[in-house]
């Protein structure tokens, strides 16, 4: 989904950008290859949509969660820096629960199994291991990123994601 000013600002489902679509809030700027089919119609999937009046988003800060925090990451092993599938991964308190670390942002990291076995109940320094990243909160910024990474995969979306 694209503001007015053709600025990304966020993946929508695409049940919720037909409803924007048919109010009348947005307007499709480039289509999918896949058709939904009504009673009397068949309407082309939008790949992207665009408001029609510009919306002021303000600082959005994201639901500190599995999913969020496994995004973040980018479903990749923040020890060893292998990339996962969601079921291969645990989530990993840095500074461990144990001796008073939070369960925040700033404190979880996606890991795999084999890492989360080898870190233990110890910090990483303690374990011989190294963060590939420091974990950060979920920004704007960060979604940003995530939405670049997913226009590679989609030819449409790479001139609205500053390529």
């Amino acid at each position: 989904m694209l503001n007015s000013t053709y600025e990304p600002i966020h993946v929508t489902a695409v049940r919720r950008a037909l409803v924007l679509m048919l109010k009348g809030v947005a307007q499709m700027e480039e289509t999918g290859p896949v058709r939904v089919h009504s009673a009397r119609e068949a309407l082309p999937v939008p790949s992207v949509i665009r408001l029609l009046t510009y919306r002021h988003i303000p600082q959005q800060t994201r639901a500190l969660s599995r999913k969020n925090i496994l995004l973040r990451d980018r479903y990749t092993c923040q020890f060893c820096g292998k990339q996962f599938s969601s079921s291969d991964l645990t989530l990993d308190h840095v500074m461990p629960r144990s001796r008073g670390g939070p369960t925040s942002w700033e404190n979880l990291v996606a890991c795999c199994y084999e890492c989360n076995n080898r870190k233990g109940d110890r910090t990483p320094e303690e374990a011989g291991i190294q963060l590939e990243r420091h974990p950060r909160p979920f920004t704007l910024h960060t979604s940003r990123q995530l939405m670049r990474l997913m226009g590679r995969h989609d030819e449409k979306w790479r001139k609205y994601l500053f390529y």
